[in-house]
């Protein structure tokens, strides 16, 4: 068995053919360059395209990547998971998506943030390509998130970093269904830096996170890290009292003072869709904290893999070759 390399990229890839032999290319620009060893891990998260397969026969012909396809979509973020989860590097893991919308080569840069004594170093987007409408909802999100976050959050910082191994190791030991990794690197704490950086437009294909799973990724970054919606929750009873009250008083003064009090159905519809409107938020503020609780305690896997293979050959889960 050969040396556990210093380094470890994690890759998830779901449905990048188009743009596969560019990454790869670019990657191993990255490997022939740096003075310590590396490895690749590839993590195919369900693709109904090629990808699985190119991913396993270049992991076939070339000992520096890793192959692993999991059993079906799970979804970004325990792509990520699976890939840290498998990672061998004793130093430190690199992430970063397989769009090259993030600059691999910046993983020079990245260990020698670490080699000083950073336990996380992450790329800081100075600027991004994409739509004007796409880039004013980034900038407010990490914004109203920082804002309510029970953690200091790094505004303009995703997924793509470079983690010493004791932080991989905690994360790995963070089994929480509802993944999102950004925050979890920030609540584990140590030392963090970040680096600027110009954030390019995707190489080929389109686009995998769609604008429902954007949300879904948002949703988890304030339920996961903030208690904010419990308050939100007593912020609009309070209102509704206080816009209750302040109608009462208003329907008293007119019957005492004016003698003319307020008739028909307009109060009565104004009063029923404000308390409901309150209570569904209500209702469906602690429903979403309840789903979460029931997904751990069911306990299921995060991940399944569907193959694996190391140094060249097929192996299980755990890298006992087949």
């Amino acid at each position: 068995m050969k040396a556990r390399p210093n380094v470890s990229i994690v890759i998830p890839l779901y449905n990048e053919e188009q743009l596969f032999e560019l990454l790869i290319a670019k990657l191993n620009e990255v490997l022939s360059s740096v003075p310590f060893s590396v490895e690749v891990v590839l993590v195919d998260d369900g693709s109904d395209d090629n990808t699985p397969h190119l991913i396993e026969q270049l992991a076939l012909s070339n000992n520096a990547y890793q192959a692993l396809i999991l059993s079906k979509n799970h979804g970004h973020q325990i792509a990520i998971s699976a890939g840290l989860a498998h990672a061998s590097a004793t130093e430190a893991v690199m992430v970063i998506d397989a769009d090259l919308q993030d600059p691999p080569e910046m993983l020079r840069d990245f260990y020698e943030k670490f080699k000083s004594g950073y336990d996380v170093v992450y790329g800081i987007r100075k600027s991004r390509k994409g739509s004007p409408l796409m880039k004013i909802l980034y900038w407010i999100y990490y914004r109203v998130l920082d804002s309510i976050s029970n953690i200091k959050l790094p505004l303009d910082v995703g997924d793509f970093c470079l983690m010493s191994r004791k932080v991989v190791d905690q994360l790995n030991n963070m089994p929480e269904q509802s993944r999102f990794i950004r925050g979890m690197r920030s609540w584990i704490g140590f030392k963090q830096v970040g680096i600027e950086y110009e954030r390019q437009e995707r190489v080929a294909g389109d686009s995998k996170y769609t604008f429902k799973k954007l949300f879904i990724l948002a949703y988890n970054g304030i339920f996961n890290f903030s208690d904010y919606p419990i308050k939100l929750m007593m912020k609009l009873g309070l209102t509704s009292i206080v816009v209750s009250l302040a109608y009462l008083i208003f329907v008293l003064i007119k019957k005492y003072f004016v003698g003319d009090v307020p008739t028909g159905f307009t109060a009565m519809i104004f009063a029923i869709v404000l308390f409901s409107g309150v209570q569904l938020i209500s209702l469906s503020i602690i429903g979403e904290y309840m789903i979460r609780i029931y997904k751990e305690v069911r306990n299921r896997p995060m991940f399944i893999v569907q193959s694996r293979i190391l140094e060249g050959e097929r192996c299980d889960e755990n890298g006992i070759k087949e």
